[in-house]
């Protein structure tokens, strides 16, 4: 079927029952003449097909740790792109959920198979899922640049959202915007952001932060020393001579650090520039209250990984680091995951919920699968909760991270959820009330 946007003629394809329309760009490649610079409006002639993913941004190969999908991503220049699939692009005023991607602003992309949005699709939903610039390309402070050019990707997506969505069946009117991981802190961002004020009506923060940004400070002065270790100027003229690849090279490893927080793990990250975004995100939360909420973390996020890591740990090393004795019977590694997992991820989860009203959920199925990398069972893990939500059990890497027997009905309970949400604001559980999973 045949669509026409603001940018031209899209051609998608039947896909399980719903319509889906793939890779359409919703900006121009922001390389050549506009690598770094805000995006642009994108157009074409003639009828663009879409029935492939677009290319995500350019970024370091994922590493297949054993516990999640093992998503390859194409990469390439035009990577301003988002899918969308709808019941029927026949249809009108249909729920509208837009999804962020995750990947600490480094990695990731809308292709990644444990967040594909056909099922949405099916329930009436149209399920709308956006690439935008990482890392370096998206964040890196550099003069004679603009400030946040992933988060100007995020706002030019919207926009394009509310110009064009109404061609698929959506309501531009009935917007949700969700995200996981660092998409989580993205939407808790906009949230904030006066420029997107009026681009979606509610939102999802789901194992998030608000306080993942950095000062104008801070990222000024991270680029002037990446520029020194370069041997060039921390300018955009400097860095464009630089190929994409040789960029990504210089980007450190997605998470770094082992103190001080989520923010400080994530080296590459929106700026507060008192402009864009007016302040940190957390602080500015309550005059989103008007905006429905629904917020949450799985029980276990970190544990396995530090698990693995902290294997010889001694109950002596965690009394030196202040590590609460809590439940009896875990082992010294099994507390110190535990407390990793809240200091990076649970209280982030109870900031959000202190600062405004919220539905709030927690995601407690354990995986019993031992994990191929060590620290034993996979249990409640980041990203475990993403094939229920999107009910893509039978997506590849769900079976050697859940099991063969992972709980359809929970995924059943949840989609449902999140579904109710997208069409009305209310999961189907009272306000600030935690709902375990």
């Amino acid at each position: 079927m045949i669509v026409r946007t603001s940018s031209g003629l899209v051609e998608g394809k039947a896909e399980e029952g719903v319509l889906a329309f793939l890779g359409v760009p919703y900006a121009a490649p922001p390389f050549g003449s506009l690598r770094f610079r805000a995006p642009v409006p994108s157009s074409w002639e003639g009828v663009r097909p879409a029935v492939t993913h677009g290319h995500a941004a350019p970024q370091a190969a994922g590493e297949d740790i054993g516990l999640y999908a093992p998503d390859v991503f194409e990469t390439g220049a035009d990577c301003l792109n988002l899918d969308i699939r709808t019941p029927s692009p026949g249809a009108a005023g249909l729920p509208v959920l837009v999804w962020i991607h995750g990947g600490a602003f480094a990695i990731g992309g809308n292709g990644a198979a444990w967040h594909q949005g056909h099922r949405f699709a099916r329930d009436g939903v149209v399920c709308v899922a956006i690439n935008y610039r990482l890392g370096f390309e998206g964040f890196l402070a550099l003069e004679d640049a603009p400030l946040n050019r992933g988060v100007l990707d995020w706002l030019a997506a919207l926009e394009w959202v509310r110009d064009n969505i109404a061609a698929f069946g959506g309501d531009p009117g009935n917007v949700t915007i969700a995200g996981q991981s660092a998409g989580a802190a993205a939407v808790a961002t906009l949230l904030t952001m006066p420029r997107a004020q009026g681009l979606f009506r509610r939102a999802i923060v789901m194992s998030g932060s608000a306080t993942l940004v950095a000062t104008e400070q801070e990222a000024r002065d991270y680029a002037k020393t990446l520029a020194i270790r370069l041997g060039i100027e921390p300018a955009r003229s400097a860095f464009a001579r630089l190929s994409p690849a040789e960029l990504v090279a210089a980007q450190p490893p997605p998470l770094t650090g082992d103190s001080g927080g989520l923010s400080e793990s994530v080296p590459i990250k929106p700026v507060v520039d008192g402009d864009l975004i007016p302040a940190v995100p957390l602080a500015a939360l309550p005059a989103s209250a008007h905006l429905p909420l629904l917020v949450g973390c799985t029980s276990q996020e970190a544990d396995v990984f530090v698990r693995r890591m902290a294997a010889d740990v001694s109950e002596a090393a965690l009394d030196h680091l202040g590590v609460e004795a809590g439940e009896p019977g875990r082992t010294p590694a099994e507390r110190l995951g535990r407390a990793v997992t809240e200091h990076l991820f649970t209280r982030e989860t109870r900031w959000i919920r202190e600062a405004r009203p919220a539905y709030a959920y927690e995601f407690r199925w354990e995986s019993p699968v031992e994990s191929p990398v060590g620290g034993g069972r996979v249990g409640a893990v980041h990203n475990l909760d993403l094939p229920f939500v999107f009910d893509v059990l039978d997506a590849p890497g769900v079976e050697r991270t859940a099991g063969p027997d992972a709980p359809q009905a929970l995924a059943d309970a949840m989609h449902a959820a999140w579904v109710r949400f997208a069409r009305t604001g209310d999961p189907g559980w009272p306000l600030d009330h935690l709902r375990r999973f």
